[in-house]
């Protein structure tokens, strides 16, 4: 765990690496965070309507009983997105803000996460959901680390698989979990007084109970081997952006293609504005999507949203490949 905290802290530029705490998956901290909160409080939650299932999901069901008030600021047009969130942020009464750096649906970046975060109430929650930003969009967390909760996991850029989750917990923060397993209490064991449950001072106070460590020996497999290599995240960055413009300037080229730059859902500043994957806006997404994996290419779409992943271990010769299979 401390290998973890300290690959993690250096990848975000983070000045604690012991207010990481870690979880087989970001749906178990959503929880314990939202356990936070005075039992029977209706939270006023400002977030937005492209957050991932495991906050968007249970958020909803929380809802549909009455439990939370949802204020959710659609992330298109993406031009106003920054204004038109902040603004519904900086509501008084305010009791948890969620957002994430990459949005999944989109490959939408937030240039700027401080731009909102300072906005918060000083009251509210603040939470940042970096999961398609980590490993894959160069990111410094410290001018925010001690204001909100960085929120995400190894499972697709970081090549670690699933159970390598993490949460970055402000220092000082001292809310007690009602959500808790017993490594919460690691920091507080010695101390021998258990008239009151207790809780690390750390990240810990976040952690859970036993859990299968594997994926965290893949995540720290995975940052040897970049450090090995002299691999970089801004390295892999630069890679597959050059990759995603072969792919565009290709498309572009084929008039007979399935698909077209037409088609994809991108900010005003292109490919400077996504992440690691390009949203195409098609009705007819999951036709695409199957027909190309009969011909074993790997896409995968929700809706009308077919996506098309990009990663280190490819090269220009797949992209062209891809564009004539399309």
């Amino acid at each position: 765990m401390k290998e973890a905290q300290a690959h993690i802290a250096s990848i975000l530029d983070l000045p604690a690496p012991e207010q990481i705490a870690f979880a087989p998956n970001t749906h178990e901290f959503v929880l314990r965070l939202l356990s936070c909160f005075p039992p029977g409080k209706r939270l006023r939650i400002v977030t937005t309507d492209s957050e991932f299932m495991s906050f968007s999901r249970q958020i909803a069901r929380l809802e549909e009983e009455g439990l939370v008030e949802v204020v959710r600021v659609p992330t298109e047009p993406f031009a106003t997105f920054t204004p038109r969130f902040t603004e519904a942020v900086r509501v008084k009464g305010n009791d948890l803000v969620f957002f994430s750096h990459v949005f999944f649906n989109s490959g939408l970046v937030v240039k700027d996460p401080g731009a909102i975060v300072s906005q918060a109430p000083e009251e509210a929650m603040v939470v940042v959901d970096g999961y398609h930003g980590f490993f894959a969009i160069p990111t410094s967390f410290r001018r925010l680390a001690d204001r909100a909760f960085y929120l995400a996991g190894g499972y697709k850029y970081a090549q670690s698989g699933e159970g390598a989750c993490f949460l970055s917990v402000p220092r000082g923060f001292s809310s007690r979990p009602l959500n808790t397993g017993w490594f919460a209490g690691f920091g507080a064991l010695e101390a021998g007084d258990f008239s009151r449950v207790g809780f690390s001072n750390d990240g810990f106070r976040f952690m859970g109970a036993t859990f299968d460590p594997a994926g965290l020996y893949r995540f720290n497999a995975v940052a040897r081997m970049f450090a090995t290599h002299g691999l970089t995240v801004a390295g892999v960055d630069d890679h597959v952006k050059t990759l995603q413009g072969l792919f565009l300037d290709g498309l572009g080229a084929k008039a007979e293609a399935a698909i077209s730059p037409r088609d994809l859902i991108a900010p005003e500043d292109g490919l400077a504005g996504l992440g690691h994957f390009l949203t195409f806006r098609r009705e007819d997404a999951g036709t695409i999507a199957s027909r190309l994996a009969s011909r074993n290419v790997i896409v995968d779409h929700r809706g009308d949203r077919l996506r098309f992943g990009f990663g280190m271990y490819q090269d220009a010769a797949d992209v062209e490949a891809l564009v004539t299979l399309l």
